[in-house]
């Protein structure tokens, strides 16, 4: 990542997370935290204990980042900040759990004349691994509709060229979903078990064979053991390890995105 692209990501970052600019050139910025930035990143637990226990008013501190340090004038108090820096790695890490699950609405051109619905959308990607001593994963987005129902898969491709804000954009209005965000995860959940199960099992089954050779092997290798010894046992449980057959579901991460009514027509 170059200094400058880490310049933008670093301002995106902050942005998005309700922490605002107050000073910024090309080699550095200065953000106000906000309560929950403050918390992730600056290391006071015991002064958020404190203010919880006497409810005392909360004072988010300022960061500056120098993300640029050659062209820094030496009087710039701040952090230098670079790829492999601990600080860095901090930010990178909550992105990753801030990242979990997105809010976005389209931004819609609009004439000021009339207002434009956006439709409710939920977003689940998910990843299935099949999983013995050979390893397949599938990757699947799926998006729901929260009003009438209607699901596309490969959603989140189909975003990509879709230009988004955090917030409403003017002259636009969201309409209520009518399947809860809950409802639709799990309408999402089982499609994707579905998906897993129809996958087929001839996979699983040549695993099996694959183990019953290698199980056979370890029973030739201590047939004129009378006595099984203890490292027998470690191996035929290291064998079922390795090639007993496993589909594992991970939801990578989701989101809710309004959209404008013809984006996906039915």
């Amino acid at each position: 990542m170059q200094q400058e692209q880490l310049h933008q990501f670093l301002t995106r970052y902050f942005e998005a997370n309700d922490s605002p600019l107050i000073d910024s050139s090309p080699y550095h910025l200065t953000v106000q935290l906000s309560i929950d930035m403050d918390k992730r990143l600056m290391n006071r637990p015991f002064y958020w204990h404190y203010l919880e226990k006497t409810g005392g008013i909360p004072q988010p501190m300022q960061m500056t980042l120098v993300t640029d340090p050659e062209k820094a004038p030496d009087d710039l108090k701040g952090e230098a900040i670079h790829f492999g820096a601990p600080r860095l790695h901090q930010i990178f890490q909550s992105t990753r759990e801030l990242g979990g699950f997105l809010h976005l609405y389209e931004n819609v051109p609009t004439t000021g004349q009339r207002s434009v619905p956006l439709h409710p959308w939920l977003c689940l990607n998910a990843k299935i691994s099949y999983q013995c001593d050979r390893k397949k994963d599938v990757f699947l987005s799926l998006g729901l509709n929260l009003i009438h129902g209607q699901i596309v898969q490969s959603f989140f491709p189909k975003l990509e060229s879709t230009s988004f804000s955090y917030k409403t954009p003017d002259y636009c209005f969201t309409l209520s979903p009518l399947i809860t965000p809950q409802s639709g995860f799990i309408r999402l959940e089982k499609i994707i078990e579905t998906y897993a199960r129809n996958e087929g099992s001839e996979w699983a089954e040549q695993a099996n064979r694959r183990w019953q050779e290698d199980l056979h092997l370890l029973e030739q290798f201590y047939e004129h053991v009378d006595e099984k010894p203890e490292s027998y046992e470690v191996e035929k449980a290291s064998l079922r390890g390795l090639y007993e057959p496993r589909i594992v579901i991970d939801v990578v991460n989701g989101g809710l995105f309004y959209l404008h009514q013809q984006v996906f027509t039915p």
